[in-house]
């Protein structure tokens, strides 16, 4: 493999080795934008791929191994990406690698991609894709713009990717999975969170975070910082946010009122009231102060702003309303990990405190379940009725005695059950009042239309 990517204008190409990933998907429809030939290779099918069909990109979900399409077989011309989740084995990558092709991982292209732009990038282990939808939702609702590369997909363009070519601004979710946000040039970062995570690959907590000073590192001298106050990570130009604190963006008076979800904000001297979020949560509202802090850095104005937060409709997955009556509340959310589960349970008890709280959690990599399988416990102890399903194991092998029966036990609930996934449709489908939660980061979402189809038809 090269050790410097070339100049990428002189692709005219892209071949996406496991196109259908929400990262993967974002690039793919950036060099369709340049213009270029844009094909791949996923496993399944799934309506991320269907969409990129749609826009004219080839897919195909078989190992075709050598014999791989005409049009992709110059390398002169042809850039093969693929994403870390894709085996070494796979016919198609050892295609393109016995062959010399130019191949690199995702994080490597984006990097090259904020080397040439001005670079928004958002880390941390949670919060991000949210945060980062925003920030390039608020971008792109002012002349600034913004290309956005987000790892999630908007409720407000139902897409992954925001193109303009005349934008010096590129906004980009930095994954520290893999250390992949290491490949980055940031010129200006936020940093919501770094809790510890993926200590499969870090080895401990010392080591994740000293992952993310690395990155902070990275950050342009002539940039800034943006980070959560207590956060123990520095750069030269630092500006802190949070919720009832001492930071510099500091939010306060969190309610509910008239179908609205306001917060209060003081900064550098100035007072901001009723800010209008149009998403609840109070993990949301301190990720709009980040975007906040970001923003006024980057000169745009309070108007511009809260009209971008007041229209901001969320995204996929994200605290994503499916139902929403007065007795019947579903609500469909990623987190995977204990403290993204407490901000969802405790946003839940802020917006909804008379309501019984349901959750169905999908336990995502058996190295996550046990490095905080206490913390686990404590968190979805907290719902008034908890449905566990099945580990779900993605790129991992199973780990002896971390299963969901081991979590289950240690759950302090009297209302629990381990149930598979068409099961709990099917245990929920009658439910007329209360509130439903289904939580995590694996294929849960596969469950997700056929459990709101149940609820509306009952």
């Amino acid at each position: 493999m090269p050790v410097e990517l070339r100049n990428i204008d002189s692709y005219c190409k892209a071949y996406l080795i496991g196109i259908g990933g929400v990262g993967m998907s974002a690039l793919a429809r950036y060099f369709k934008q340049k213009g270029w030939e844009v094909g791949g290779y996923d496993k399944t099918s799934s309506p991320i791929t269907t969409a990129l069909i749609e826009e004219g990109i080839d897919i195909h979900f078989e190992d075709l191994g050598p014999s791989i399409p005409e049009s992709f077989r110059d390398k002169d011309s042809t850039l093969v990406i693929y994403t870390p989740a894709v085996p070494p084995n796979l016919g198609e990558r050892l295609y393109f690698v016995h062959h010399g092709f130019d191949i690199y991982k995702r994080a490597e292209v984006l990097g090259l991609i904020t080397r040439h732009s001005q670079a928004l990038c958002v880390a941390g282990t949670h919060g991000k894709t949210t945060t980062s939808v925003l920030l390039a939702h608020m971008l792109n609702n002012t002349e600034l713009k913004c290309n956005a590369f987000l790892g999630g997909i908007s409720n407000n363009i139902n897409s992954n990717f925001i193109g303009d070519q005349e934008s010096d601004y590129t906004v980009v979710e930095a994954d520290e999975f893999d250390r992949s946000f290491l490949q980055l040039r940031p010129f200006a970062s936020i940093i919501t969170t770094t809790d510890a995570d993926h200590l499969d690959v870090y080895g401990d907590n010392n080591e994740f975070l000293q992952g993310f000073k690395e990155y902070a590192s990275l950050i342009s001298p002539n940039g800034f910082l943006v980070i959560h106050e207590g956060e123990q990570i520095e750069h030269a130009n630092k500006i802190t946010y949070g919720i009832g604190e001492s930071a510099d963006y500091n939010g306060s008076n969190l309610r509910f009122e008239d179908g609205k979800f306001l917060f209060d904000l003081t900064f550098n001297g100035e007072a901001w009231n009723d800010i209008a979020l149009g998403i609840p949560g109070i993990h949301n509202t301190e990720n709009a102060i980040a975007c906040i802090a970001m923003c006024k850095q980057l000169g745009i104005s309070e108007v511009e702003i809260r009209s971008s937060l007041s229209s901001f409709k969320g995204v996929q997955r994200r605290f994503d309303y499916r139902i929403r009556t007065a007795d019947l509340i579903y609500i469909d959310d990623y987190a995977h990990h204990p403290t993204e589960i407490q901000a969802l349970i405790s946003s839940i008890r802020l917006l909804y405190p008379d309501m019984k709280v349901t959750g169905v959690f999908q336990p995502h990599l058996f190295s996550r379940t046990r490095d905080f399988f206490n913390e686990f416990a404590i968190e979805l102890s907290k719902m008034d009725e908890l449905i566990l399903l099945p580990i779900y194991p993605a790129r991992e092998e199973p780990i002896s005695g971390v299963t969901s029966e081991a979590l289950l036990e240690k759950i302090d609930s009297s209302n629990k059950r381990l149930l598979e996934p068409l099961e709990a449709v099917n245990y929920l489908k009658d439910r007329k009042e209360g509130v439903i939660l289904t939580i995590g980061a694996g294929d849960i979402d596969r469950i997700v239309p056929e459990l709101t189809k149940a609820l509306k038809e009952s």
